[in-house]
């Protein structure tokens, strides 16, 4: 049985990629570490940016890897267990993740800074140019 899409409209011409970006955003549901997106006004010629901001407490700079592959977002983070540690009561797990978001095409990634326990990565879409491009009709008799 096939799925009917629903940009299979004839007048949706090559949107398989974002059909295949839908499917990636909703197979990733994990809810950790929880994160917040804010966007923030850009001024004195800069652009408008976005602004995510992760909660993860306990890691440090070098357990975190943030990378960007094709058009997608990667944050990674990975504890090792101190098996040097006698526990009475284990609360706080030493949990690794990967948290993805999908950059929508003009996406930059400006930078990430690490900060009381919140990672924090900015993003800027500059404005595109707008281009109007005339097309040539040829006349065949």
């Amino acid at each position: 049985m096939s799925r009917v899409s629903s940009l299979s409209s004839p007048f949706l011409l090559g949107f398989d990629e974002i059909e295949r970006a839908l499917d990636r955003v909703t197979k990733a549901a994990d809810g950790y570490p929880p994160y917040n997106i804010e966007r923030i006004a850009g001024g004195d010629g800069q652009p408008e940016r976005l602004r995510i901001t992760l909660a993860v407490a306990g890691f440090t700079k070098d357990q975190l890897d943030v990378t960007v592959e094709e058009s997608q977002l990667m944050i990674r983070g990975r504890q090792q267990e101190d098996k040097t540690r006698q526990y009475l009561h284990r609360g706080i797990a030493a949990r690794q993740f990967q948290r993805t978001f999908l950059l929508a095409d003009g996406m930059e990634v400006l930078g990430a800074d690490l900060r009381n326990g919140l990672l924090s990565i900015d993003l800027a879409r500059p404005e595109p140019a707008r281009v109007v491009r005339s097309i040539a009709i040829t006349q065949q008799d």
